[in-house]
């Protein structure tokens, strides 16, 4: 019988997926399910709802129990085989509304800030301590267990548990539907009968860097498309392409062409300019890097239809949606699932029965995507079986691609220095090579900024130096 400890369980719709693909593997049907979370009424709730669910879709064949508090934290880890995260520390209240609303004071505005820039430092500031803390009670109670990872900033978080000794894995969705999303943006997807597809690169910025069918290159069809379209888009402007848009679809049901790419404008243009799509939706991807999010250029946010603070907009609606889904979740004695396409339930199913199954996961780069840092978190095909987590040798990235990887590297290399260390000059200069940051703010401005968010969010970070 496996054991599987899942940290974060507050997060319970997540937990639902996760735990409702295990209720339903065969191989995991019986396992012992330790939920863990520091907020008492949220984790009542989640083992309520999986109570309910184990009985209805496993014949209550699980075992679940639920520890709170950091004192019960090593009763939910000893002997487990397994270790899902998912926790936020610091939440929406106060860490995220921080990570938003101080930059934006200093002149840098942001759009998810969960990943990079300055959002994602902090973020990663405010998490990997309590990740040390899971690395020790892991050490001591399950140190064979395999850790999977969903918490964001997945590299820099990753990359902090691969050096606490943590046998880690990074779990991510941006590569999985990655393919099949660009050729229905651009009016190919019906025509293709075997897609194929290969990716490597770092979390949130992974390169599609061949798409075929059945051995037919559709890059260059993939690009014309691509060029054509968003050409059409910033010559007429968002705002007329979505109109034209909408009067189509009231006429005879059908769109144009070109509304297929206007949320997706950044990365497009990226791929004009690289060759290569990137795997993280244009939101994400326009603070990666110094060209779409400028001040002295405010008119590339509406040209390529950037949605500064999207994720203060997000949490604000899944907090809203959370009352409602919580009445149904708890209220309903008749609760069910249907499996999702999270890795987790395959990852542990493949380990515990021998029967290999192939994902996209971030893992330490020992020699795997060649012309990346060797000590990066790297995003790459794995195949998981009763020998843990067998990542692949990509080789070269193409070397724009891994050029645009390295200025992200360079900042979760120092963010994650900074967060084992204790340095405040290490925060620094994560700031200051941030390709976003550095591209708006001075030192001295990037120094002032990083004091202000210490001292902001000092009840969840070291004594920084």
């Amino acid at each position: 019988m496996a054991k599987i400890a899942f940290l974060g369980a507050g997060s319970a719709v997540f937990a639902k997926n996760i735990l409702g693909d295990c209720l339903l593997s065969e191989a995991l049907r019986d396992s012992h399910i330790a939920l863990y979370d520091i907020d008492r009424r949220r984790l009542g709730d989640c083992k309520l709802m999986l109570d309910r669910l184990n009985a209805n879709v496993n014949a209550g064949r699980a075992k679940i129990t639920a520890h709170c508090g950091v004192r019960s934290r090593r009763a939910a880890l000893r002997r487990a085989n397994y270790v899902v995260n998912a926790i936020q520390v610091g939440a929406y209240d106060p860490g995220t509304i921080r990570d938003f609303e101080i930059p934006k004071k200093h002149g840098l505005r942001q759009t998810i800030a969960d990943t990079l820039g300055i959002g994602g430092i902090f973020r990663a500031l405010r998490t990997i301590p309590v990740l040390r803390d899971f690395a020790e009670d892991i050490h001591a109670v399950c140190p064979n267990a395999w850790f999977l990872n969903y918490t964001n900033p997945m590299a820099m978080d990753t990359m902090a548990l691969l050096r606490l000794g943590v046998k880690a894995v990074g779990l991510c969705h941006s590569v999985q539907g990655c393919a099949g999303s660009l050729l229905k943006r651009l009016g190919m997807i019906e025509g293709v009968k075997k897609l194929q597809w290969r990716a490597a690169g770092i979390n949130h910025q992974t390169w599609l860097t061949e798409i075929n069918d059945g051995g037919r290159d559709l890059y260059p069809e993939i690009r014309k498309r691509a060029a054509r379209r968003v050409a059409r888009v910033r010559k007429l402007g968002v705002k007329e392409v979505m109109e034209r848009a909408d009067r189509k679809m009231k006429e005879d049901g059908s769109t144009i062409p070109e509304s297929g790419v206007v949320g997706d404008l950044v990365r497009m243009e990226l791929m004009r300019a690289v060759g290569y799509y990137v795997t993280e939706s244009s939101e994400h991807t326009a603070e990666y890097v110094p060209w779409f999010i400028k001040r002295t250029r405010p008119e590339l946010i509406e040209e390529f239809n950037i949605p500064l603070d999207e994720y203060l907009r997000r949490s604000v609606r899944l907090i809203e949606r959370w009352r409602t889904q919580r009445e149904q979740l708890i209220a309903s004695e008749e609760i069910t699932h249907k499996r999702t396409r999270e890795y987790a339930s395959e990852i542990m199913r493949a380990m515990e029965t021998n029967e290999p199954f192939r994902f996209h996961g971030n893992v330490r780069n020992d020699g795997l995507v060649t012309n990346l840092p060797r000590r990066a978190c790297v995003e790459v095909a794995c195949m998981a079986d009763r020998n843990g987590v067998t990542p692949t040798v990509f080789g070269d990235l193409p070397e724009a691609c891994a050029a645009i990887n390295r200025t992200n590297i360079n900042v979760q290399l120092l963010a994650v220095e900074a967060a084992l260390t204790g340095k405040r000059d290490h925060v620094y200069q994560a700031a200051m090579m941030d390709p976003h940051t550095g591209a708006e703010l001075s030192l001295d401005e990037i120094r002032r900024l990083c004091d202000e968010l210490i001292e902001a969010h000092a009840e969840y970070l070291p004594d920084y130096h």
